[in-house]
């Protein structure tokens, strides 16, 4: 007999869903036993909150909504977390929770809550199956709207009672979204706008490499003779030996690349959305012309005072202004782009312990291939990534950086190699984060998934102290214990290294990298150059 549930997993395979992260429960048993006779591979992992980070990481990878399953009630809170991250960061992501019968749902009863209004705020679509006849349309619709510029979560929730009714009917057909291209008339006030401007720098968001545009934002900056500064999500978008590409902007603090906003008369923001970060640090002034370039209108914000939005396909916008619009001749930012080539390299044969977080990138990247995968945390380390890590390629460090939670780099980096197993995939998490989410080294080492976790060890939330200090002077409440990483490691099954006086981090890498097994590797670092960037950086703009 063919069930709600098979129904549902027949829709699921008709959107080309290949993996399901989750944990099993009561309220999803239909679901499950469904997925035994599919072709899409369940993955259990040890908590809701990681099933919904791979799905998410999943989603930032392939553009194809990641699918992460719970059950009711604590199963599904647990799932909130991950959810909001892809929502708010605009990845791709479909969620389901199993339900209390609807017999249920009118009362006080065991684990019910009203999961549909739960999750409204946090996705772009939440509905519950009420009727076995709903279901292609319910997929159909949350796929298409996770999937759709611009893309996030949405959640289903299915009733116990109702998946295991008996179901009739079919997967909806489907087709590829076209985006259209600009106006004539956008595109001609654009060229005009960029012409006219002095000093233009343009400020690059996540929503160039989700359009795939990253191609031809370099030959627009190329051809235009404009720098491009990105924001942390849109690490690669622009190649970082390409002569205009000015690094990440997003330290809060005053920086070079920040200077290059302070002294531009244009701000061509492309594909950039307001969580990436706030306008307000970058146009307090709220005087500067600002062009917005994407598929979708700018956001209401005060400090993002749009003169002119051009809207359509990122990459035929671009190549449509580049053919209308004046280069520019000489750049006065050529300055503030050396000054980061060189403070990025200034400590690469450091041999001080513990480890400067420059030193740490420095190997890093010197032992990475330019193809493999960064996963980051959130902690005083994402800051460091951001401005340090050189990228060459989109989608090579990834940063959450619009809901910005703690616990993303382990999961993350799990479902990262699963999407792309022929790199490799390094999950950079400081100490804090790595033991939010550490029981899924359990899951990686049942899938066989051979990651590397990179803990920044400093006993502390590290991020927190560094804003803790330049605000009062003083830390408060951010000191914990950790345990033996090494033996926790080998406790999963896992590979553990410490880097201690005297031993190459490049060197552990790189064994750990041969080892094709999961590897941790402790690293202690002394985030006391916390505070001399924040200091360093205004002593190096005020001669600009």
């Amino acid at each position: 007999m063919t069930t709600t549930a098979h129904l549902v997993v027949r829709c699921l395979e008709a959107e080309g869903v290949d993996t399901i992260f989750g944990v099993p429960g009561e309220e999803n048993l239909d679901l499950l036993d469904a997925l035994l006779e599919s072709r899409i591979r369940f993955i259990p992992t040890r908590h809701e909150q990681g099933a919904a980070f791979m799905a998410d990481v999943h989603g930032r990878l392939t553009g194809k909504a990641g699918v992460c399953l719970a059950t009711l009630g604590p199963g599904a809170t647990n799932l909130i977390t991950g959810v909001a991250d892809a929502n708010m960061d605009h990845a791709p992501l479909v969620a389901i929770a199993g339900q209390a019968s609807t017999d249920r749902l009118h009362k006080e009863s065991h684990q019910v809550l009203d999961l549909v209004e739960m999750f409204r705020p946090v996705t772009k679509f939440s509905t519950r199956v009420l009727s076995p006849a709903t279901v292609p349309e319910t997929i159909r619709k949350a796929f298409k709207l996770a999937q759709s510029s611009k893309p996030g979560a949405a959640f289903i929730e299915l009733p116990e009672n109702i998946a295991e009714m008996p179901a009739e009917g079919a997967p909806l057909p489907h087709s590829d979204g076209h985006r259209p291209g600009p106006s004539e008339q956008t595109v001609s006030a654009a060229a005009r706008l960029i012409s006219e401007a002095k000093n233009p720098i343009i400020l690059a968001g996540n929503g160039v490499i989700r359009a795939g545009a990253h191609e031809a934002l370099a030959a627009f900056a190329g051809q235009l003779n404009i720098p491009v500064a990105n924001t942390f999500m849109a690490k690669g978008v622009i190649p970082f030996k390409h002569p205009m590409a000015l690094g990440s902007v997003g330290l809060q603090a005053k920086d070079y690349v920040g200077v290059g906003f302070d002294h531009a008369d244009l701000i061509i923001a492309i594909g950039y959305d307001v969580v990436e970060y706030h306008p307000h640090l970058w146009h307090p002034t709220r005087d500067r012309a600002i062009l917005h370039i994407d598929d979708t209108p700018a956001e209401i914000d005060e400090h993002y005072g749009v003169t002119l939005e051009v809207l359509g396909d990122i990459g035929l916008s671009l190549e449509r202004i580049a053919q209308r619009a004046r280069p520019h001749e000489g750049q006065a930012l050529r300055r503030l782009r050396q000054m980061l080539i060189t403070d990025m390299g200034e400590h690469a044969r450091d041999s001080v312990f513990p480890l400067k977080p420059q030193k740490l990138i420095w190997d890093l990247r010197t032992v990475l291939d330019l193809q493999d995968i960064v996963i980051s945390d959130v902690g005083a380390h994402k800051m460091w990534l951001a401005r340090m890590f050189r990228c060459e390629h989109p989608n090579t460090c990834l940063i959450s950086n619009g809901f910005a939670s703690m616990g993303i780099a382990l999961p993350g980096a799990i479902a990262a190699k699963l999407a792309r197993p022929e790199r490799t995939v390094v999950a950079a998490t400081g100490d804090g984060g790595f033991l939010m989410n550490v029981q899924e080294l359990e899951t990686a080492k049942r899938l066989g998934t051979p990651i590397i976790v990179l803990v920044w060890n400093d006993g502390g939330y590290g991020l927190i102290e560094w804003k803790q200090m330049a605000q009062f002077g003083r830390p408060a409440f951010v000191r914990f214990g950790n345990p033996d990483f090494v033996k926790l490691a080998e406790s999963f099954g896992a590979r553990g290294y410490r880097v201690e006086p005297g031993v190459s981090l490049q060197d552990v890498l790189r064994e750990a990298i041969a080892s094709e097994e999961i590897c941790v590797i402790d690293v202690p670092v002394d985030y006391s150059e916390n505070l001399k960037l924040t200091a360093r950086l205004g002593e190096m703009v005020s001669p600009m």
